[in-house]
């Protein structure tokens, strides 16, 4: 019996339906070893940094499972992910299972022919793949723990840094910079709904915008008044080339702005589809085709659309960084016009093979118009128009919505007539540039080389959990926190979060990965000139108000002025004289009850005292003492109605009790910290008989679930479907 490791149960599932009797499909579920939370216990620098791996706790049943799996076993083969993280699991799995010198496989589409394919050429796990990935691991560690350490001490506590999560971070900033900087000019739209002899309506808009109120006036005047022509038409054949297949960041951004969806949304559905086998590896920056693949491609188009629809192209890929081995993200079979188990996944199953078709497909033809009108004299600026007809429609008939919104105009000459229907007059001001959208940082991230397609995604995502930006529809709008902290990172560290110094970074890596660079040298090249830069900084003052709050809002308490300063949850206002005045405001002037202290000490650590202040749910009584001690007194009433009467299966001592998060309620023991068991959902009291864990509610549709996201158990319908 042989042994295919893959990462998730959903690949292996797909998996197994090309491997015959011979085989045993298992997942690890994704990483099994991590780096411990405390920087002080991850990584060695002194012996080399060497980092301090350790079994991920969820997934030692997992990793007993594939041990004894493994054992029994003729051969073991691992089939993880075909890029870096995939070597990485790879790697792990075999240093802790104990696996000697076993088979790696990669291939970047789960069909029959490519996993065959692969088993018949194993090779040996790539090292120079998982030190790259090692490095680049440790390399973010190190910094976003060394840097936000500091920030904690000088701005606030619980803010983080990031190696590519700052550089992101600050171009969303140096954006909303300009926007408030800009100062707005007035300016007049002039436009004219005009008629040919045969009803054809347009709309012509004046060619200059006048800039004061009486210039308007006056064209308007002359607009309603005098008697329309066409001045002149031009008329060129212009050719619309398909672009390439996708790559994570182009389907990133297309998703985006077609379909609303998220770029971590996007990568989620497409590994969906990719585990499904219906189409190729969703991580990639390279635009290649697989030459099979281009004749496929090739043959649907000729199918659907006929010879003439029909060029094979080549497309260069632009990222220094792509791995040309590796394909584009395409429909592992493009005969099938719709897969997908839901709305989502069909829909950007359609996408990506209207792309990938398309981008096999001839030219479309265009002819550009533009068409000049004016009402005559030198006085009165020219009125234009520009639209244009699709003579051909070439790839646009596999992929219609790349057409655009383009006018097409009437067939019309120099010196016909033309009558005025409507003229029209609307004041406006010029506008600052606009903020970035999800699909625009990730293009922007590509275009400076920060970050990797498999890193964009996260990077959005973190900044948004970190509360530093926030979405309104589709665009990223930064926080008073986010303002605060990039402030900071780019005041005393600008050139550790450049454009320069992080897309060196990255080509360092990826150097590593392709053998040219040594792992020690590079992470001692950066780290040795960091902490010197982190340890000066040491001395610097803490920030301690983000400037003065408006003089209509004096302090609720003595009636002197107020600054602005942030917590945990934003901006607030605070009484200049702080600590002397506790007086505060919130962001919208409203008053802040100051703390009131109980004259009680702290049960939890014994030299605090109690006092009562305001969160963001209400007043309540934690230790005076707080970061330090985390204390917080339960009202009796509520205490109670937390309870669930539910025995913690892993302290054993305590109760499963109802606490809120960041992110709405959830289920801990209430033995916390010592014990730091915790549910998502309410536990039901009953056992998984599959894992031992905590069993929890459900929805209606399934009522009770395992709490372990690693048991089968914990999708209960999927087991019920086999």
């Amino acid at each position: 019996m042989k042994l295919v490791i893959v990462e998730s149960p959903a690949k292996a599932k797909t998996i197994e339906k090309y491997l015959g009797k011979d085989f045993t499909v298992r997942a690890s579920v994704g990483h099994i070893r991590d780096l411990p939370k405390s920087n002080k216990d991850a990584v060695d620098v002194e012996g080399g940094f060497i980092p301090r791996y350790q079994i991920v706790k969820e997934k030692q049943k997992i990793i007993d499972g594939l041990h004894e799996e493994a054992e029994k076993a003729d051969e073991v083969i691992l089939a993880t992910d075909p890029d870096r993280e995939g070597e990485a699991i790879a790697w792990h799995l075999a240093e802790t299972i104990g696996l000697k010198k076993p088979k790696r496989i990669a291939f970047h589409e789960i069909t029959e022919k490519a996993v065959q394919e692969a088993l018949a050429h194993p090779r040996l796990i790539d090292q120079q793949l998982v030190k790259a990935q090692e490095a680049r691991r440790v390399l973010d560690r190190l910094f976003g723990y060394d840097l936000s350490g500091l920030i904690w001490k000088k701005v606030r506590y619980g803010l983080s840094a990031g190696r590519v999560q700052s550089p992101a971070l600050r171009i969303l900033m140096e954006r909303e910079r300009e926007i408030r900087a800009f100062v707005p000019e007035p300016f007049w739209v002039i436009s004219a709904d005009v008629k040919t002899k045969k009803e054809e309506k347009f709309t012509v808009v004046c060619a200059e915008e006048p800039k004061t109120e009486q210039e308007a006036a006056r064209v308007l005047k002359a607009a309603q008044e005098g008697s329309w022509s066409v001045k002149s038409v031009e008329e060129s054949e212009q050719a619309r080339s398909p672009k390439g297949p996708f790559t994570t960041s182009t389907l990133q951004q297309v998703a985006s702005t077609r379909l609303g969806l998220s770029p971590s949304r996007t990568m989620g559905i497409a590994q969906k589809l990719y585990e499904s086998g219906f189409i190729t590896y969703m991580r990639t920056d390279s635009m290649n085709l697989g030459k099979d693949a281009q004749d496929a491609l090739v043959a649907v188009a000729r199918s659907e659309f006929g010879e003439k629809y029909v060029e094979a192209r080549v497309y260069k890929t632009k990222s220094k960084s792509a791995q040309e081995a590796h394909e584009a993200v395409r429909p592992t079979d493009p005969s099938k016009r719709s897969l997908g188990h839901n709305e989502e996944q069909k829909k950007l199953y359609a996408l990506i093979r209207a792309r990938a078709l398309a981008s096999q497909m001839a030219d479309a033809k265009t002819m550009r118009t533009k068409l000049i009108a004016n009402i005559g004299g030198d006085s009165i600026p020219d009125f234009s128009a520009n639209g244009s007809r699709v003579i051909f429609d070439g790839w646009l008939a596999a992929d219609p919505e790349a057409r655009g919104e383009d006018v097409e105009l009437p067939k019309v000459a120099a010196s016909d007539p033309l009558t005025l229907i409507e003229a029209h007059s609307e004041a406006k001001e010029t506008q600052p540039p606009s903020r970035y959208s999800e699909a625009g940082l990730v293009k922007e991230l590509e275009k400076r080389g920060i970050g990797r397609p498999s890193t964009y995604a996260s990077i959005i995502r973190t900044l948004e959990t970190r509360m530093y930006v926030e979405k309104q529809g589709r665009t990223l709008v930064p926080t008073h926190t986010g303002d605060v902290v990039s402030s900071f990172i780019e005041e005393h560290f600008k050139e550790y979060i450049s454009d320069t110094f992080t897309a060196e970074m990255e080509d360092e890596l990826d150097q590593i990965a392709e053998g040219k660079r040594e792992y020690e040298k590079t992470l001692k090249d950066f780290y040795g000139p960091f902490t010197k830069a982190v340890k000066s900084k040491n001395k610097i003052d803490k920030i301690t108000n983000m400037g003065d709050a408006p003089k209509e809002f004096p302090c609720p308490q003595c009636g002197g002025p107020m600054v602005y300063k942030l917590s945990k949850t934003g901006r607030f206002m605070s009484c200049a004289k702080f600590p002397e005045c506790l007086g505060a405001r919130r962001e919208d002037g409203s008053e802040i009850a100051p703390p009131k202290e109980l004259g009680e000490p702290c049960p939890q650590c014994k030299d605090g005292k109690l006092i009562e202040r305001e969160g963001r749910f209400g007043r309540f009584i934690a230790c005076a003492n707080y970061p330090k001690c985390k204390f917080v007194k339960q009202d009796p009433a509520e205490a109670e109605k937390a309870k669930t009467g539910v025995a913690c299966p892993v302290c054993k001592t305590g109760e499963m009790v109802q606490r809120r998060g960041k992110f709405g309620f959830f289920y801990s023991c209430s033995n916390y910290p010592d014990c730091k068991n915790a549910i998502k959902a309410k536990p039901t009291g009953r056992i998984c008989e599959m894992c031992s864990s905590l069993m929890m509610e459900g929805t209606k549709t399934i009522p009770e679930r395992c709490s372990n996201k690693t048991c089968p158990n914990h999708h209960p319908h999927k087991l019920a479907k086999k």
